[in-house]
């Protein structure tokens, strides 16, 4: 078997993840690591290796990205950084020669302010140009597309010759884990952008797997109407009786879009960081002749009661759980469910065999051209055509 040289570019919270998924994928070896500091990295191996989740010639950390680029043994980058760094490493990654896995999604928007946001159609597509000039693949890393709910969803649905009439699908939880997402210079966007893209890149999917099916032709969005808030900002909230996270400076917390395919059926999405009881990530579809619920989060495979939170103290529930007493979904193995793992073994999987991923850099960039249109339906008031 191949094996897949890969480099982590970052040591946050997505590192981790990837790290837990690397480490289940046959052929993956963890080669490096580098982040903006050097010690940062040299802390994210140094807990691996303590964890004893590499072997101990694996997993070198690097003092820059420049000297991790420079391996010769890294066949694959993945790209575990803020929204806006996400351009400039895929360029320089696939000048050096190497495959790059981008997390969603592609691109942050350019602008400065959410009231004049650029276009983020640009970034995202010179990524995809870099990457092809290169000869490299742009994998696009959106963990919905790979979550065997959705997968199940979409063979069933193939099978019955339907045709989708309305999704449904939104990501909830009580606030993002990074600082640096609450202000619009860094995170190029808010709950839509970093929520709403989950499921905005499996609609795309789902659409374009049917069109093709049907008519020979991806059926696209020909439209988007949008609306976002800031809803920690309500009136009536306090220290007291809030517990969801506040200090959002100019990004939304919350957005909804309905994106209006050319077939004239509709999708429905949301995103939002005010609910609490953990991550909520579901996916409702309702076709010509069927009907699937996609449960990535929460799910019931186990349900757990605890009258004492500290009953379970020291055990993993799920993501974003807020208490462990009461009834909970301690969910048996949350990147299965998720699609994290299945992702990962997938581009691993598609390195070797040397075949396109199913989620590319295009659809990145379809799902940058929906949400540029839902901001500017959200700020205009008005449907906006794509």
């Amino acid at each position: 078997m191949t094996q897949i040289h890969i480099g982590l570019i970052g040591a946050g919270f997505l590192a981790q993840t990837r790290l837990r998924n690397y480490t289940r994928t046959r052929g993956a070896v963890l080669t490096a690591v580098a982040a903006s500091r050097a010690e940062t990295a040299a802390q994210f191996a140094a807990d691996a290796h303590a964890r004893q989740l590499v072997a101990a010639d694996e997993l070198q950390a690097m003092d820059s990205v420049d000297a991790l680029l420079a391996r010769a043994d890294i066949d694959v980058v993945d790209l575990c950084v803020p929204n806006p760094l996400h351009r400039p490493l895929a360029e320089q990654a696939a000048a050096a020669g190497k495959h790059v896995i981008c997390t969603k999604p592609l691109v942050g928007f350019p602008g400065s302010t959410a009231e004049a946001p650029g276009d983020p159609t640009p970034d995202a597509q010179a990524m995809v140009d870099a990457c092809a000039a290169a000869g490299v693949q742009l994998m696009y890393a959106e963990n919905w597309i790979y979550a065997p709910s959705i997968r199940r969803a979409a063979a069933l649905h193939a099978a019955s010759g339907g045709v989708l009439l309305e999704m449904r699908g939104w990501e909830g939880h009580s606030g993002s884990h990074a600082a640096y997402a609450k202000a619009w210079a860094t995170a190029g966007g808010g709950a839509l952008l970093r929520l709403g893209s989950h499921p905005i890149g499996a609609m795309l999917q789902l659409k374009e797997e049917e069109g093709r099916r049907l008519n020979g032709a991806p059926t696209r969005v020909a439209a988007v109407t949008a609306t976002t808030a800031d809803l920690s900002r309500t009136r009536g909230l306090t220290e007291t009786n809030t517990r969801i996270a506040t200090g959002w400076q100019d990004v939304e917390n919350w957005g909804m879009a309905v994106l209006h395919f050319e077939d004239g059926s509709r999708g429905i999405v949301y995103g939002s960081d005010n609910c609490l009881g953990g991550m909520q990530s579901r996916l409702e579809l309702s076709s010509s002749n069927a009907q699937f619920q996609c449960n990535l989060s929460p799910n019931d495979l186990l349900r757990s009661y605890s009258p004492d939170a500290a009953g379970f103290d020291q055990e993993y529930i799920m993501e974003k759980v807020d208490t462990h007493a009461g009834w909970n979904t301690p969910i048996p193995d949350e990147d299965w469910s998720s699609g994290q793992l299945g992702m990962c073994q997938a581009f691993v999987a598609d390195l070797q065999a040397g075949r396109p991923a199913l989620a590319d850099g295009s659809l990145g960039v379809a799902v940058m051209q929906v949400l540029a249109a839902a901001y500017r339906a959200a700020r205009e008031g008005r449907t906006v055509e794509l």
